[in-house]
């Protein structure tokens, strides 16, 4: 029954909504930075400090979904599995690798031809960086580390350095999790990593572009992830009490570091981000509690974002396609008072490409390598 019910967190209406809400955001951050939403007309209507928050949240965002992953994945191997001790490693880099595989090197196929056509916005132009060394970070899991060492990469390449951290964690999680094999020894591991965020982070302040991306922050989160996946059945017992309260302080949580962290920097610090992560996974758990407690449940009026979730990680690797012409078209045609509009296109273009290359491509190739080499679809 547990195997079951575990089952039914991997499609979620809610954790689908909470992955539309951060891919929105990272999208929105990727335009506001050169589309700037506060000198438009919603600024007559909204204060400052929240079109501030809404077109940069997009660093926080995908803190968020290191925690989705990590749930997501581990309720994935518990449900198929057992016990995580159990893990095939066959199975388990092959599902990874059909999901992750075909999109990025479609991927850096495309982006390869355009810096070797010169195309504006995507040659890589620094004196330190080459398109070798980006397609080898890439492919070996080093973008971010990359990035630290020698500047930052053309925004379409920028974006996988989340993929280097997250790949890089999952290399490693099942042998850790079969060499342990007692899940009483892997929770104060995933602990101690889920808590060192603020000091990993606070240790590389003197580095910029590595604080934002280096490997033990973003692990953190994802720890975060596994271990709430961990607890979700341990705590199921006791939801009808615990989980209006777990997506209150999710929910809170969040809100406070998106909207208000300017304030709380000064007494929280590097612990904000803390916050942030044990506050998705409260979120995370509390849609996970609802949709085993309503099956047919669906937060309200979320249909849009639940679709964006759907296809977040071909929207994330995609988007900045949609958005250098977004922005070379205002910058020639717009008007900064309709900057809305321009971010509502960006939204529903980045949308559309995204949800195109889902239906024609990744999903059609994933489960060809899935029913040719795990015998399923």
């Amino acid at each position: 029954m547990t195997e079951i019910k575990m089952a039914a967190s991997l499609r979620n209406p809610g954790i689908d909504a909470l992955r539309g809400i951060c891919i929105v955001l990272v999208v929105l951050h990727h335009v506001g930075m050169r589309i700037d939403l506060r000198e438009g007309l919603l600024a007559e209507f909204l204060p400052r400090w929240v079109l501030g928050a809404l077109i940069y949240s997009g660093y926080e965002a995908v803190f968020v979904f290191f925690v989705i992953s990590g749930f997501l994945i581990t309720s994935n191997a518990l449900s198929r599995w057992g016990n995580l001790g159990q893990i095939k490693l066959r199975d388990f880099y092959l599902q990874r690798s059909a999901r992750i595989l075909p999109c990025l090197m479609l991927l850096l196929v495309v982006l390869s031809a355009l810096h070797l056509l010169g195309a504006k916005d995507y040659v890589i132009s620094r004196p330190e960086q080459s398109l070798a060394g980006a397609l080898f970070s890439a492919l070996a899991l080093h973008l971010n580390w990359y990035e630290g060492r020698t500047g930052y990469l053309p925004g379409n390449w920028d974006v996988l350095w989340s993929l280097s951290i997250e790949e890089c964690f999952y290399l490693g999680f099942p042998v850790v999790c079969i060499a342990l094999r007692n899940t009483r020894l892997l929770v104060p591991v995933l602990i101690i990593l889920a808590l060192s965020l603020p000091v990993t982070r606070g240790m590389l302040a003197g580095n910029p572009i590595w604080q934002e991306k280096a490997y033990l922050p973003g692990m953190a989160a994802i720890a975060t992830g596994v271990l709430a996946a961990i607890w979700a059945p341990r705590l199921q017992h006791c939801t009808p009490n615990i989980q209006p309260l777990t997506f209150a302080f999710g929910g809170v949580s969040l809100i406070a570091v998106l909207f208000f962290s300017s304030n709380l920097w000064a007494n929280l610090g590097e612990a904000l981000m803390l916050v942030l992560t044990i506050g998705a996974a409260a979120l995370v758990l509390s849609c996970h509690w609802r949709a085993l407690d309503r099956p047919s449940w669906s937060p309200p009026l979320s249909e849009v974002l639940q679709s964006f979730g759907r296809y977040s990680y071909e929207i994330y690797l995609t988007h900045m396609f949609i958005v250098w012409p977004i922005v070379d078209a205002f910058k020639a045609y717009g008007d900064p008072r309709w900057a809305v509009l321009w971010h509502l296109l960006a939204l529903s273009l980045t949308w559309a490409l995204g949800a195109l290359l889902a239906r024609y491509f990744s999903i059609p190739a994933q489960r060809m390598i899935k029913a040719r080499y795990l015998g399923r679809v």
